[in-house]
This record gives structure tokens, C-alpha cells and sequence, in this order.
């Protein structure tokens, strides 16, 4: 199928459904679907979002400005992860944990509302490593358009692109827990840390990037981009004297860059497929 069919596919389906809650972060798969459900379905298709500490203040700000701009209806639910029995031991099913909560919520607010489905958006990429997330979607029964019309995160951004959307080049994102290794404790206090060290970051002009927990050690992970910029000794001055105020004692830039789940490079096959099979 072209890239064309498949947001025809894409159209149908959500046609299909009637009605829609959109679970948003205002990430680039999750603005392309909400655009896409809004353009067919209108009023019966709603944006929720969940407020916690997990989640940069910045991207929820994002998210309230875009379905303000297009006039799409947009519930703040709070669901703070930390209050999940188990969740801040970071098991490795730490996602599964936050998506029963998230979709739990989600679904109260779509059946406030009228509405018929929840809908995520994960796309055909996201089938290829550890995502725990899913067995949550599949266990309550909540929609993957984007899978089920089989786009990738590249045919997603030219689509969105072609669309005029603003996040057809936004970086990547996941939620701030995934900075910690698996066993390490994550606690509010911990997240603030990663999240005021992304943040000065991405204001001093890095894009693509992580910064991973590691105790007293900030692992930074970053683009080719972002490897020039610290080619600069005054930019790693500034960078170390930042995240060491903000609490890290030292500061390391991972040599293999950015990548998506690289605390999963930690567990062994057999958790892995696992993961890959929910």
C-alpha cells in the first residue's frame, strides 16, 4: 500500500468507530491521529490527557494549545503514576502498570462524554521492542489505528507534514520514568531532576536527546546534532555546571547517541519477547 492508502485505511477505520477518545500527549503519532480522528469524525472525537509528574509541564502546555487552535475538546484527567502500588520500584513492567491506570481514566472520561472507543497511538514501529504498554491496550480493549492502517513513524511524519502539523519534526518523546533503569527507585523529587536537565537542554538548542538517570551520574543521550554542539568546550562547561546544580555529580555523554529503550538493552531475551508479543 502507498502512503496515501494507507491514511484512506487510516480514514475508514476511525470512520468506522463512530466515535473516539484520544489518548494524547502531543507527541508526533498522537497529534497526527487526533487530527486525523477530529477531520472525520468532528465533535465525536475528543483528546485526553493525563497530568503527572512524569509528564514536562512544557508538553502539556503544548497539548492544551493545539486542540485550543483546532477547536477539538480536550480533558485533563490527573493520573500520577507514583500512586500505583509497585510502580516507583521500576519493575519491567513498569508500563503496564501506567497504561491500566491511564486507559482506566481515559475510558471514565470517554463514557462521560458519549464516546464510544479509546484510541492510542502507537504505530508499526513500536512492535519491535520491549513494550509492556501494549498488553494493557489489548487487555482493555482499546484501539491502535495507526498499527491497524500499518504506518511507520517515518510515514507518519510526512503525512503530518504534508498536513501542516507542527510535530511532523518534533523529537521523540516518552515519558520521563524511562530515564531510570529498571530497579532503580523513581520518586518525584528524581523525575524533576531529569526533567529541569532535559529542559535546559532543549533551551540551549539541543533537540533530540535524553538525559538517563544513573544515580549521581547523568548519561546524556543525544543526535549527531547535539554531538557537534559538544564539540564546543564552553557548551560541556555550561552543560556540566547545569546538571550538576540541579543535583548529578558527574556528567557523561553515551557514545552510541540517542536511541529509543536503551534500558532495555539490559534485560535478557526471554523478558524481551515478552514484551514484544503483548
Amino acid at each position: 500500500m502507498t502512503i496515501e492508502q494507507k491514511h484512506e485505511e487510516l480514514k475508514a477505520y476511525l470512520r468506522a468507530l463512530g466515535s473516539v477518545a484520544v489518548a494524547f500527549s502531543s507527541g508526533v503519532d498522537s497529534t497526527f491521529l487526533l487530527k486525523t480522528a477530529h477531520e472525520v469524525l468532528g465533535e465525536k472525537a475528543i483528546a485526553v490527557t493525563a497530568r503527572s509528574c512524569s509528564f514536562p509541564a512544557r508538553e502539556l502546555g503544548e497539548a492544551q494549545a493545539f486542540c485550543q487552535k483546532e477547536g477539538i475538546l480536550h480533558v485533563v484527567c490527573d493520573s500520577e503514576e507514583l500512586e500505583i502500588e509497585g510502580f516507583s520500584h521500576n519493575p519491567v513492567n513498569r508500563c503496564y502498570l501506567c497504561k491500566s491506570e491511564l486507559f482506566n481514566k481515559i475510558w471514565a472520561v470517554a463514557r462521560e462524554h458519549g464516546i464510544e472507543y479509546v484510541a492510542e497511538g502507537s504505530n508499526m514501529d513500536d512492535n519491535g521492542d520491549y513494550r509492556p504498554g501494549l498488553q494493557a491496550v489489548s487487555e482493555q480493549g482499546v484501539k491502535s489505528p495507526l498499527r491497524y492502517a500499518e504506518l511507520n513513524k517515518e510515514e507518519i511524519r510526512a503525512l503530518s507534514k504534508a498536513m501542516g502539523l507542527p510535530t511532523w519534526d518534533k523529537q521523540s518523546f516518552a515519558c520521563l520514568s524511562s530515564r531510570f533503569p529498571y530497579g532503580e527507585e523513581i520518586s518525584a523529587q528524581r523525575l524533576g531532576m531529569v526533567d529541569r536537565a532535559e529542559q535546559f537542554l532543549i533551551d540551549l538548542g539541543f533537540r533530540q536527546l535524553r538525559v538517563r538517570y544513573h544515580g549521581n551520574l547523568a548519561r546524556i543521550e543525544t543526535d549527531a546534532k547535539g554531538f557537534d554542539a559538544m564539540a564546543d568546550a564552553a557548551i560541556r562547561g555550561r552543560i556540566h555546571a547545569a546538571l550538576k546544580e540541579i543535583g548529578f555529580q558527574y556528567v557523561a555523554l553515551d557514545l552510541l547517541g540517542y536511541r529509543t529503550g536503551s534500558m532495555n538493552e539490559t534485560l535478557d531475551k526471554e523478558v524481551l519477547q515478552a514484551g514484544q508479543r503483548a
